[in-house]
């Protein structure tokens, strides 16, 4: 029997596809399948090592819980017990470096910092062995919705239909297009450019971040005398850093976090990512939703991406709630946009703001910089209150 004459494969049925294999499209297939529902995620699932970590913060990591994959997460993390920013702009008024204890918070620590590449294994193990839920090493090829089910059609020829699609396919999402959900992209005239460090002096749970006029400069914490980089710069500039040999590559990053741990040396992989954000005017449409970088993408200051991801999860679960009925219905979708708008707005518009004003140097957006960094310095509810808005935690 030749190819064109074979018969074509019986669809694979499920109640929830996720499309897309990466963290936050594996976290919302496993959340949703502890719930009851049969769920298919649809993607490769074979993460690239570039020296990107992810600083997950509290309200994140209960989440993760609550999911059951913290326990293989947790031997691969390091704790961030305080977070320190330093203004490092040049700027005429600048605030004195400002430091945050998790204490202050009754917490043993901000977070947890893991590298990316073993989070997103370590979610796809977790995924591997729950009951109800598979994975299809595939990329969806186009997708219909109707009001009764939605169609993914893969490369490989295989079809899945599902009362739900769950859109985690990143910023050029194809199920964000096949919804009608509008996206506005832009791009920031700079590069983040990653890598992990060994270094000469403890950093004592420490996160430091250098605001600088290309942006920030950021060394998390990890095990051991090790810390991840997340530098962001113009990108001509993050091309001449990124070619640099391994040795003048960790000096530069050592003068430019002012020997404040020492000696460095190179420890992992390196990376160069371009910056950009998105924003959309839904979370939701028709038998779809969006989470992770299908619904926002913004530059990586306060550690929000991922974190607003597993909220977008969490708010999903809770919307589309234990199996029973139509995972897709209307108003179960409804209430998932509602959840999310003012969260992920807020959000998106400070990471912006910031972002932009470091790169002004207008005198009267440093002076507003640097007397809110003095504010948050000085004034114990306002730093009680920022604190827990940055781990995703009520007030």
């Amino acid at each position: 029997m030749t190819e064109a004459s074979a018969p074509a494969q019986d669809p694979v049925r499920v109640d929830v596809a996720v499309a897309g294999g990466g963290a936050a499209g594996l976290a919302a297939a496993i959340a949703l399948s502890r719930q009851g529902w049969d769920v298919a995620v649809i993607g490769p699932t074979a993460p690239r090592r570039d020296g990107r970590t992810i600083a997950l913060m509290d309200g994140s990591v209960r989440i993760l819980q609550q999911i059951g994959v913290w326990p293989a997460l947790e031997p691969l993390a390091s704790p961030l017990v305080t977070l320190t920013i330093i203004d490092d702009t040049g700027a005429l008024f600048r605030a004195p470096p400002t430091s945050f204890q998790a204490g202050e918070l009754g917490l043993d620590a901000f977070g947890q910092n893991i590298e990316a590449a073993p989070l997103t294994a370590a979610l796809a193990e977790a995924a591997d062995q729950r009951p109800g839920l598979s994975r299809i090493d595939d990329s969806a090829a186009s997708l219909r919705t109707n009001p009764d089910k939605v169609v993914l059609s893969l490369k490989s020829g295989r079809r899945v239909e599902a009362a739900l699609v769950v859109g985690a396919d990143g910023r050029h999402s194809l199920v964000r297009e096949a919804a009608g959900i509008r996206a506005r992209e832009w791009s920031y005239t700079q590069t983040a450019v990653t890598a992990i460090l060994a270094h000469e002096r403890p950093h004592h749970d420490t996160s430091t971040e250098f605001h600088t006029r290309e942006g920030p400069f950021t060394l998390v914490p990890m095990q051991g005398r090790r810390s991840s980089l997340v530098w962001l710069l113009a990108p001509e500039k993050a091309e001449r850093v990124a070619a640099l040999d391994d040795a003048a590559f960790a000096a530069a990053v050592e003068k430019q976090a002012q020997s404040i741990l020492g000696a460095m040396r190179l420890d992992g992989p390196r990376g160069a990512v371009p910056m950009g954000g998105v924003t959309v005017d839904r979370f939701a449409g028709e038998r779809s939703a969006l989470v992770g970088e299908a619904a926002h993408v913004f530059p990586p200051i306060g550690a929000q991406g991922l974190n607003l991801g597993l909220r977008d999860v969490a708010a999903l679960a809770k919307a589309v709630g234990p199996v029973g009925g139509d995972p897709g219905a209307p108003d179960r979708l409804a209430a998932y946009d509602r959840a999310r708008r003012i969260d992920v707005r807020s959000r998106t518009a400070a990471v912006d703001l910031l972002n932009r004003s470091l790169l002004s140097g207008f005198l009267p957006v440093d002076i507003a910089r640097g007397l809110g960094l003095m504010a948050l310095s000085s004034i114990g509810p306002l730093r009680r209150f920022a604190m827990r808005q940055g781990l995703g935690t009520a007030p």
